[in-house]
């Protein structure tokens, strides 16, 4: 394993000083270390990695300096556009060193959204025409790789990637920060809102955590999956598929479970929902300022005002609670709000340690739900 400050110290030692990106769970100890030794405007947790590289690009048009980019290879499409129409020579030709979790490596047990994902990280890279390497797993051979990357970064100007294996990076433990001030931990407040609905809605929760504690839940409570769409991959995309059910089924309440990194990664999509005004429409944002499911690394989600944002994109109805008596009060009397509403639920972070995943496949997932979708149109 590589002690993630003895790699702090290789970047340093080539002119490596700036770092920015979305953290991944196999990079979340480099990005642990990266949080506690660098300031805050050399190490930057991007909204999504489309958006780090324009950070790269930026740092490097003031220093001339090679920035650092990293990533879970899911998100390697969010940078495809930017590094080909912007980093590449045959455009402006600025290097930029990519660090890239291999998620679904082929032959190692991974979750179903990663493992095409896996399968064509390489082969995406070879297609882009960056050069890249897996990265070492000894510092001895680490050294001598980071020599070559940095020589290529230095000749061709052009990204050079390493790709991260699993178990890449050794242990790196964070200082206790202070104590949420927080009531409700997510999950506690996913049971409240998933124990009010009982009309018929669909519910379609994002990414990580939030799909996995709704599925616990209903799993707990013996009420099925059908009215679920667990948005296991796609990260910031819940919103528009929530909204795509919703324009389509007008008589049905559409609920949104999101959070707040996956909400950043595209806030575009808020405009578009408050645009459209669907009146069916229910956005439940859990807000406990971090990336949870990828090491807890912080996001701006408690430091900004999501309920503003979301007025001003035309939301008909924006609510804030952060205690169980606030959040009753609210779901008591929630569909006599005008839609779309957005309520922000402001929670603690964590999980349990024993959460469970998923045992029904997405294709099963998918189905369930086409199948309750499909009855009213029949």
């Amino acid at each position: 394993m590589i002690s993630p400050l003895f790699f702090r110290q290789c970047l340093s030692t080539h002119g490596m000083e700036f770092y920015t990106g979305v953290p991944d769970s196999l990079l979340k100890n480099l990005c642990a270390c990266l949080t506690d030794t660098a300031d805050t405007h050399h190490h930057i947790i991007a909204a999504n990695e489309g958006a780090a590289i324009g950070l790269a690009a930026g740092y490097h048009l003031a220093t001339g300096r090679t920035p650092v980019v990293y990533m879970q290879n899911s998100g390697l499409g969010n940078t495809v556009n930017p590094l080909l129409s912007l980093m590449d020579k045959e455009v402006y030709n600025m290097p930029v060193l990519l660090l890239i979790g291999w998620r679904g490596e082929p032959g190692v047990k991974d979750e179903p959204q990663h493992v095409k994902q896996g399968k064509v990280t390489c082969a995406l890279l070879d297609a882009m025409g960056i050069r890249y390497e897996v990265m070492e797993t000894d510092e001895t051979l680490l050294s001598a790789q980071m020599e070559r990357a940095a020589e290529a970064l230095h000749t061709t100007r052009e990204p050079f990637a390493l790709v991260v294996r699993k178990d890449t990076f050794g242990p790196y433990t964070l200082p206790t920060g202070a104590e949420s001030p927080f009531e409700l931990s997510r999950e506690e407040a996913i049971r409240q809102v998933a124990a009010h609905l009982c009309h018929g809605e669909v519910v379609v929760s994002t990414t990580g955590m939030i799909s996995r504690e709704l599925f616990e839940y209903r799993e707990a409570a013996g009420e099925g999956h059908s009215h679920d769409f667990l948005t296991v991959g796609s990260m910031g995309h819940a919103s528009q598929i929530a909204l795509g059910i919703a324009l389509q089924q007008p008589t049905r309440q559409v609920y949104c479970l999101d959070g707040d990194g996956a909400s950043l990664m595209h806030m575009g999509s808020w405009a578009i929902i408050g645009q459209l005004a669907p009146a069916n429409y229910y956005h439940i944002l859990l807000n406990n300022g971090a990336h949870d499911s990828v090491g807890g690394q912080p996001t701006v989600g408690l430091r900004i005002d999501f309920p503003a944002i979301a007025s001003a994109c035309g939301y008909k109805t924006t609510l804030c609670v952060a205690t169980h008596k606030e959040l009753d009060e609210v779901l008591a009397h929630l569909d006599t709000h005008q839609a779309p509403v957005l309520l922000e639920i402001k929670v603690r972070k964590g999980a349990r340690k024993d959460l469970g995943r998923p045992t029904t496949t997405p294709i099963e997932n998918k189905e369930s739900l086409m199948r309750l979708l499909n009855e009213e149109n029949q």
